[in-house]
């Protein structure tokens, strides 16, 4: 693999960039605050912005690694944070990517997170040469499984009890491509 670090890429509506300390309102605002965003993930509503300004200002520090790939999601029609993907898990030894994203909720059903998958999934293939990216969902997320389908991953199969959020463990749906299937 080619590590290269989080790079801007842009979309039709969305520039994904690497997030600066300015973003903390926004995040707070506009997803990290919302029990509804993150009922599904591993991190809790956030109690504050001070707690997502702590969180960012970690974050910024990973930056300095070549391996890191984070980005929040802007609109480009005015400018606003409004949510995050990242690669969550990267297996060097095997060329895989694991990918997580959430998006706040006034922007869900507007195909925004498949569009910031699709380009975070581009810039993986072609620019760090992964050959595998992979994703998975609760089941009582189905939505989140639809992005992973519109983005082309496959769907390979769902594991009894292999994941946590703040749901508890769950059953965990699979999808992943493989870079010769593009």
């Amino acid at each position: 693999m080619r590590h290269c670090g989080t790079q801007t890429l842009e979309t039709d509506r969305l520039i994904l960039r690497r997030y600066v300390s300015e973003d903390a309102a926004a995040m707070y605002r506009n997803w990290a605050s919302d029990p509804e965003v993150t009922k599904y993930l591993r991190w809790p509503a956030h109690a504050s912005q001070q707690i997502s300004q702590r969180v960012i200002d970690d974050w910024l520090t990973q930056y300095a690694r070549p391996d890191v790939y984070h980005w929040v999601i802007v609109l480009k029609a005015g400018g606003e944070p409004i949510g995050d993907i990242a690669v969550v898990e990267m297996k060097d030894r095997i060329a895989t990517a694991h990918i997580g994203y959430c998006i706040g909720k006034p922007w869900w059903h507007q195909g925004i997170a498949s569009e910031a998958l699709q380009a975070v999934m581009d810039f993986l293939f072609d620019a760090v040469n992964v050959n595998r990216i992979e994703s998975m969902h609760d089941p009582r997320n189905a939505r989140s499984g639809d992005v992973m389908k519109k983005c082309g991953m496959k769907y390979e199969g769902t594991m009894r009890s292999a994941d946590w959020s703040n749901q508890g463990i769950y059953d965990a749906c699979c999808y992943a491509l493989l870079k010769e299937e593009r």
